[in-house]
């Protein structure tokens, strides 16, 4: 499980913002904060793997946060959740190490795709040892791969059907075909088939071959 700290001076935005994150599965938050005291006082208390962090904050800003954090040696990961849109501060929060940037105001589809990408950044790093080229291209890739959000879907593809299929995916204990994906959605077995090539393509989506004694191997499905 993700532990998150939410971090906002408007606690209603606070409270939306712990809302989105209690309903993506893996993620839970351990708590809330509106200034950057208060930020500092809860992960004394209760340290976390991730931090959603506005940056307007009554007393420092939420960069402040960060180098506060790396000056003590914590490594706690950040994304920056936040109105500020200039790029001198969306500069700033990459130099500082911030995994990601959303903009606000923003949709619940638009933050779980981030969370969705730190929790396979989070899957690569679990294992330790050493990277192939591909895993290290995968691992750089977790954070832009933020699957098949409505406005990145091609034409002719449902953002709901995805949704469906993405589920599946990911609450299986195992690869899965793409017979087995559409029984499971209450899909044809063409519409499953189409839409796992498009989440294999952002790359939340790992293909892999199962071969029996004869005959094509059978592809298998898994999300990653």
């Amino acid at each position: 499980m993700i532990d998150v700290l939410v971090v906002d001076d408007d606690m209603r935005v606070a409270e939306i913002n712990a809302a989105y994150v209690a309903k993506v599965p893996g993620f839970r938050v351990s708590c809330m904060a509106h200034t950057v005291a208060d930020a500092l006082a809860a992960l004394d208390a209760h340290p976390v793997d991730l931090i959603l962090l506005d940056h307007y904050l009554p007393d420092e800003t939420g960069l402040h946060l960060v180098s506060v954090l790396r000056r003590r040696g914590l490594l706690t990961d950040v994304i920056m959740v936040t109105a500020a849109r200039d790029i001198a501060t969306v500069q700033a929060a990459m130099r500082q190490g911030a995994l990601q940037y959303l903009v606000k105001p923003f949709t619940f589809a638009g933050l779980r795709s981030k969370l969705e990408g730190y929790a396979a950044l989070h899957r690569a790093f679990e294992g330790g040892g050493q990277a192939e080229q591909y895993e290290v291209d995968r691992i750089f890739g977790a954070l832009s791969a933020t699957g098949a959000g409505p406005a990145e879907l091609p034409k002719g593809h449902s953002a709901a059907t995805a949704d469906r299929v993405r589920s599946v995916l990911r609450t299986a204990d195992a690869p899965l075909s793409a017979q087995d994906v559409a029984v499971r959605a209450g899909l044809s077995r063409q519409t499953a088939q189409r839409y796992l090539k498009l989440l294999e393509r952002t790359g939340r989506v790992r293909l892999t071959l199962r071969y029996g004694e004869t005959g094509r191997p059978e592809h298998r499905y898994e999300w990653v």
